[in-house]
C-alpha cells in the first residue's frame, strides 16, 4: 500500500560537530529533546557535513585543489577555474563535493569516507536505542544539468532502497511503464532540504509518514542511483570526448555494408566549416562533395580502381576552391583541417573513414565538377568491419622543440 501523506521536521538542537563525535547519540538526543521520539518507519536526512565533521575530513582552505585533485577519478569538464568531475565514490559534481560553506574560515570540508556505512552505522545505532525501525539518507548538495539552482540529493543510505523500480507496472491508462525508476533517496533528500535550509545550522530533517520505504536490510546503498558509463549519453566531458574521438579516428579499410546515414555526414561537414579559414569573414574556400547513390559511388570508385574507395558504402571529394589569396599553401593546409575536424566527428559517431590520394583531373571529369573546383582525394567512409587497430602511445615531449 501506498503512503499517502507524510510530514517533514527540522531537528534542531545538534550541537557543532567535531572529530570523533558520536553523531548517531547526538541525533538520538536531539531528537528526544525535540519531543517526537522515533516511530517505527521514520527516515532520517542527515547533511554529509557532521559526518565529514565528525570523521575529521577537513582540510586547509590553500590544499583545496590538491584535495580535489585527490579526491576524483576523472575530470568531466572544466570552465574557468570550476571543475566538474568523477568522485572515486562515482559520483559526478563540481569540485569533488570539497565545501567552503559551514566550516570555519580558512578550512574545507571532504565527503565522508564511505557514505553508506556512516548511513548504516547511525541507523543500526538509533533502531537499537529506540527499539523501532528507521531509515538514515546521508545529503549533499549538487548542481544539475540544463537546470539552475541546487538542490540536495542522496550520496548515502541504508535501511531505505534508493530506486523504487515502477518498470512493468500499469499506470491509470492501462499504459505498460517501461522506463520510470524512481530515484527515492534523492525525492526524500530534497524534502529534508526544504526544512533543514542552508544556512540554518540545522543539519538533520525527520521525515515520518513514508514507512513504506523502510527496509528490513540494510540494502545496496546509492548505488543503483549510479549510472553506469555504458548507459550514461554524457558520460564524456568535452575535453574527454575530443580526445576519445581522437583516438577512435583511424584508417579503415574494410567496412560493413551498413549504409552511413546522410544527416551524420552532414554533421560532419559542419564540424569540418569551424576550421580556420583563410577568409574567416565570408565563405570558407573548401567543398564537399558528398557521392551518396550506389549508383555514382559504384561508377566512381570503379573508374579509379581503388578496392578501398570500391568497399566503402559513401564516398566524400574534399575540394579546394580558387579565391584571391597570396598564400596558396595555407588554402591548402586550412582545408587539411577542415578534414580533420570532419573525420573527427565521424569517428565520435562510430564512422571509420580513409583519405586516399586522386588525380585530381580524374576526380574532377567522373563527377563533373567546376574548373575552379580542385580535388585534393577521396575519403571512403562506413562503420568499420573490424575493431580498428591500437596505436601505441607517443610521448608528446619527442615531437616538440623549444626555444
Amino acid at each position: 500500500m501506498t503512503d499517502t501523506s507524510y510530514t517533514v521536521h527540522a531537528i534542531a538542537g545538534i550541537p557543532e560537530v567535531g572529530p570523533g563525535d558520536d553523531v548517531a547519540a547526538l541525533i538520538g538526543a536531539a531528537v528526544t529533546e525535540s519531543g517526537l521520539g522515533l516511530r517505527a518507519g521514520d527516515i532520517l536526512c542527515v547533511t554529509s557535513k557532521i559526518l565529514s565533521k565528525a570523521e575529521g575530513r577537513v582540510v586547509r582552505a590553500d590544499d583545496r585543489e590538491a584535495a580535489i585533485d585527490a579526491e576524483m577519478v576523472r575530470l568531466v569538464a572544466r570552465r574557468g577555474p570550476t571543475r566538474i568531475v568523477q568522485t572515486r565514490h562515482g559520483f559526478v559534481m563540481a569540485a569533488a563535493g570539497v565545501d567552503a560553506s559551514n566550516t570555519p574560515a580558512g578550512t574545507v570540508l571532504l565527503l565522508p569516507e564511505d557514505p553508506d556505512g556512516s548511513a548504516r552505522d547511525i541507523a543500526d545505532a538509533l533502531r537499537d536505542a529506540f527499539g523501532v525501525a528507521v531509515g538514515v539518507v546521508v545529503t549533499d548538495t549538487f548542481g544539475r544539468p540544463w537546470r539552475e539552482g541546487q538542490t540536495d540529493v542522496a550520496i548515502g543510505c541504508a535501511y531505505v532502497n534508493a530506486l523504487m523500480d515502477h518498470r512493468g507496472t500499469i499506470d491509470a491508462f492501462g499504459n505498460e511503464l517501461l522506463v520510470t525508476a524512481a530515484a527515492a533517496v534523492d525525492e526524500l533528500a530534497g524534502a529534508g532540504e526544504v526544512v533543514k535550509g542552508k544556512a540554518d545550522g540545522v543539519p538533520v530533517a525527520l521525515i515520518r509518514g513514508l514507512g513504506t520505504l523502510v527496509t528490513e536490510e540494510p540494502g545496496l546503498g546509492v548505488r543503483p542511483l549510479i549510472r553506469a558509463a555504458e548507459n550514461d549519453m554524457f558520460s564524456l566531458g568535452t575535453q574527454e570526448a575530443m580526445r576519445e574521438a581522437a583516438t577512435r579516428r583511424r584508417t579503415t579499410e574494410w567496412f560493413a555494408s551498413d549504409p552511413v546515414p546522410g544527416d551524420v555526414v552532414r554533421r560532419a561537414v559542419a564540424a569540418a566549416l569551424t576550421a580556420p579559414s583563410p577568409s574567416p569573414e565570408g565563405p570558407a574556400p573548401w567543398r564537399f562533395v558528398l557521392v551518396e547513390s550506389e549508383t555514382a559511388r559504384k561508377t566512381f570508385a570503379g573508374a579509379l580502381t581503388d578496392s578501398v574507395l570500391e568497399r566503402a558504402p559513401y564516398l566524400v571529394v574534399p575540394c579546394r576552391i580558387a579565391i584571391a589569396f597570396p598564400d596558396p599553401e595555407f588554402l591548402t593546409a586550412s582545408l587539411g583541417a577542415a578534414v580533420e575536424n570532419f573525420l573527427v566527428t565521424l569517428a565520435a559517431d562510430g564512422i571509420g573513414s580513409k583519405w586516399t590520394t586522386a588525380d585530381p583531373g580524374v576526380v574532377r571529369t567522373l563527377l563533373a565538377l567546376p574548373q575552379d573546383w580542385e580535388p585534393l582525394g577521396v575519403i571512403a567512409i562506413g562503420k568499420p568491419a573490424e575493431a580498428p587497430t591500437t596505436q601505441a602511445p607517443r610521448d608528446p615531449e619527442d615531437y616538440i622543440a623549444v626555444r
